[in-house]
């Protein structure tokens, strides 16, 4: 399979848009990894404590993928799927640099698995 087909991440004009799987009301926040999508991508799950209520999964997604990726809140925005499991998330910034240390990123976490 070709790296791009099995990435969760899309370089857009202004940053890259991530496809997110996510599960509230877990018993700890975590990224769990990538999982098949029916149309056969690939989204990044991931898993918060936060109940899926007033915004709180949201922003507990957008507070553990910051810290993960070492970037900003406000650069992470919820684009598509707001009151959905499943979520596009935009990450603002330049896309060839972030496109590089997502997927690095990606790497040393599926290593560590």
């Amino acid at each position: 399979m070709a790296a791009a087909a099995a990435s969760p991440f899309s370089a857009a004009a202004d940053g890259v848009r991530v496809r997110l799987r996510v599960q509230p009301r877990t018993r700890r926040n975590r990224i769990e990894g990538l999982v098949p999508e029916a149309d056969g991508s690939v989204a990044l799950k991931v898993a918060v404590t936060a109940a899926p209520a007033d915004g709180r999964a949201n922003a507990a997604v957008i507070a553990l993928l910051s810290e993960a990726w070492h970037v900003p809140k406000s650069n992470l925005a919820v684009t598509a799927g707001a009151a959905d499991r499943r979520k596009t998330i935009h990450l603002q910034g330049d896309p060839q640099r972030l496109m590089q240390a997502l997927a690095d990123w990606l790497n040393k976490a599926g290593s560590t698995a």
